[in-house]
């Protein structure tokens, strides 16, 4: 090649080194800006409780937990509360005493764990709420359970009930380790009577992981039976960037990088706001219980794994029923596994609006002869009718039988969501048109009209559905699947 040949070549790759750095500059320079244009951290965002468990912390039994979580809370009051101002422009201010979104409004402190005792206990029930919630989102499950004479408790999950924070730096070792010490503490409460583990989101996450680490662990108590509800078993790949996220944002001295979303504390028991190292944590321990599972496959001890009942909606945004299936059911051996699957509402004739129907993913799963669990869709009566009935395939049968209604769909409602399934209808904070009355705010319900980009909080998180109208049946079926009915 002549020299001028070489020339044109070594300038060309200059220019295009020198243009690949321009736009790099460029690309981190808007990036910047967007990052700091995004709502300012306020103090529940910053704030460092390091009263908080962790599976480091020296606490030798679930006593020992409560009286953490105790100092804990005091921690929180002292770094949080007392900072924060009063009066009218805080009246929807979770974290300022008096607002509406106060938690001291209401009589029981649901941003901890709680516990329902039975002199004659049936069987202990551990329940695990979801990530950025709290134990209330299992409070009325907990007291269905505790007048049926299960011994019940509510387990506050670390990193929640606090600070959106929390979030920041817990891990799911810390919440695993909570579980260990809750699960040991109902075993001793109850004797030999059944045990069993309900999950909500992230909480059937740790409950699976409990379940399958004691299957390895002799010294660990196995439940009878697991019950699912919207869980976390499959996340999307992306959410393993967040640990990446955070540490660029320290580097580069970004701190809202370790926030996926930075929102307004309106919600007494679930904070609005998400921390990035939630959505790791969310992908470490569903890429944990594949690991588990692929353990005990090999080494045959899977076939002791504990019977789940799992309800999941058809349509969720944060997870999905192919993934629950796929990644934990199609896993398991057939001994009485089933999963309860609600429809969208077939009678709103919302098809044509729809990205796409669920039923191309489930419909098939109702012909399958061989799947290996049992299969219940609650859906409509028929596409006339807002009854809902459950139909049921049993796992080894093609036969599809069909009960009686359980509910209807209400009026302008089209499906359940990821955040629904615990809640009645009646729940005072996340109910429906009959709710309760609430001590301060009625979420559940709320149907604000308006120009768009108006408000701090997207229409779509307002009207989201918050409760499950037909919670009846799902507390219903947990009741007997743990054997308490009367």
């Amino acid at each position: 090649m002549s020299r001028k040949g070489r020339r044109v070549i070594s300038d060309a790759l200059h220019i295009a080194v020198y243009t690949l750095l321009g736009a790099a500059v460029v690309l981190l320079a808007g990036f910047a800006y967007y990052v700091r244009s995004q709502p300012e951290l306020s103090i529940w965002h910053r704030a460092q409780l390091d009263r908080e468990f962790t599976a480091d912390s020296q606490v030798e039994d679930f006593a020992g937990y409560l009286d953490l979580e105790e100092r804990l809370f005091a921690q929180l009051d002292e770094q949080v509360y007392r900072q924060v101002p009063t009066g009218p422009e805080q009246v929807l201010n979770r974290y300022s005493r008096g607002s509406l979104a106060d938690p001291r409004r209401w009589p029981t402190p649901w941003n901890r764990s709680f516990e329902h005792p039975s002199q004659t206990p049936r069987a202990g029930v551990l329940l695990l709420h979801g990530l950025s919630d709290s134990p209330y989102s299992m409070r009325a499950l907990g007291e269905r359970l505790a007048a049926e004479q299960a011994w019940v408790v509510g387990l506050r999950v670390p990193g929640h009930g606090t600070a959106p924070s929390g979030l920041v730096s817990v891990r799911w070792q810390d919440m695993s380790a909570a579980v260990v010490l809750a699960v040991r503490h109902l075993r001793g409460a109850i004797g030999d009577a059944p045990l069993y583990l309900v999950g909500y989101s992230n909480g059937g996450a740790l409950a699976v992981e409990y379940s399958l680490s004691a299957l390895a662990d002799a010294s660990l108590p196995l439940p009878q039976g697991i019950v699912l509800m919207s869980p976390e078993i499959g996340v999307a790949k992306a959410a393993a960037l967040a640990s990446g996220l955070d540490r660029l944002g320290r580097l580069l001295g970004l701190e809202k990088l370790a926030w996926t979303s930075i929102e307004p504390e309106y919600d007494t028991f679930k904070y609005n706001s998400f921390a990035t190292n939630a959505g790791d944590v969310a992908y470490r321990i569903t890429a944990r219980i594949q690991q588990q599972l692929d353990a005990l496959n090999r080494t045959g001890k899977l076939t002791e794994m504990p019977r789940i009942l799992a309800f999941q909606s058809a349509v969720d945004a944060t997870v999905t029923a192919p993934d629950l299936v796929k990644h934990l059911l199609a896993r398991l051996p057939s001994a009485g596994n089933e999963l309860v699957l609600f429809d969208i509402n077939r009678r709103a004739g919302i098809e044509p609006m729809l990205k796409q129907d669920p039923g191309a993913v489930f419909g098939p799963m109702l012909k399958e002869r061989n799947l290996g669990f049992d299969l219940t869709l609650v859906t409509n009566a028929s596409v006339d009718s807002t009854d809902v009935v459950a139909r049921h395939k049993r796992h080894g049968d093609s036969t599809v039988t069909t009960t009686a209604a359980v509910g209807q769909w209400p009026q302008g409602v089209y499906s359940l969501a990821h955040i629904a399934l615990p809640f009645s209808p009646q729940d005072p904070l996340y109910g429906g048109p009959d709710a309760a009355e609430s001590p301060g705010l009625q979420l559940g319900n709320v149907a604000l009209r308006g120009e768009r980009g108006v408000l701090r909080v997207a229409g779509g998180v307002l009207l989201r559905m918050h409760w499950n109208p037909f919670y009846e049946h799902v507390e219903n079926r947990v009741v007997a699947f743990m054997g308490l009915k009367p």
